[in-house]
């Protein structure tokens, strides 16, 4: 069994016991059920089939919420197992792929696997706007262009694989923030949302794709 490890992700003003609202003093902790670092990145360009699959583009000046995908040009692809990005300045952009750093979007999408059935609580924190999807449901909506806040929504999970997208964009320069966390059935507190802890029993391999047919 792996040793947890704390990952303390301190959101200035930001309360997981306030919905959408940012409270002065109080900053979540959010643990992790891995022994290893987690750095801040939307992702890295090297191939992967187990974690998330992210698309990026870009957006028109004065974007105010998430984009209709279907019509835009993906300009390249990250993978990454987690969204741990507190808020942040951003001006690296993303290298190899592109140096925007404003004005552009993220469509992450994978598949994961229950052990536990059971109702899982979910909380997404952005900036600017993100929405959750799970199994093509919206769960969580935190569109829209503002600072770092958090929304939470849940869903009763049977055992077995699941499809997840979350959808992410940044509006003008230069804060941003993404994190996503999970309170399991019978667990007391949020955990980053690790792809790695969400396997089948063999590898996430065996599990189909995604479904094509996603929302907007």
């Amino acid at each position: 069994m792996m040793m947890g490890l704390s990952i303390f992700v301190f959101v200035a003003g930001l309360s997981l016991a306030q919905q959408g609202e940012l409270v002065d003093g109080k900053r979540p902790v959010f643990t992790a059920d891995v022994n290893e670092p987690m750095p801040a990145t939307f992702g890295v360009t090297t191939v992967s089939n187990s974690g998330f699959q992210g698309k990026i583009y870009f957006l028109p000046e004065f974007t105010l919420s998430l984009p209709n995908f279907k019509k835009l040009k993906s300009v390249g692809t990250l993978y990454t197992d987690y969204l741990n990005i507190p808020p942040r300045d951003f001006m690296e952009g993303f290298p190899g792929i592109t140096n925007r750093f404003e004005w552009f979007a993220i469509d992450y999408t994978g598949r994961f696997w229950i052990e536990k059935p059971g109702k899982y609580q979910f909380a997404l924190v952005s900036d600017d706007g993100s929405i959750l999807y799970i199994d093509q449901k919206r769960i969580i909506d935190n569109d829209g262009h503002h600072p770092a806040q958090v929304q939470y929504g849940s869903a009763k999970l049977a055992e077995g694989a699941h499809d997840i997208r979350i959808s992410y964009f940044q509006g003008p320069r230069t804060a941003l923030a993404l994190i996503f966390a999970v309170q399991r059935p019978g667990d007391k507190d949020y955990k980053i949302f690790d792809m790695r802890r969400f396997r089948p029993p063999s590898t996430m391999e065996n599990l189909p794709a995604p479904d094509s047919e996603l929302p907007k």
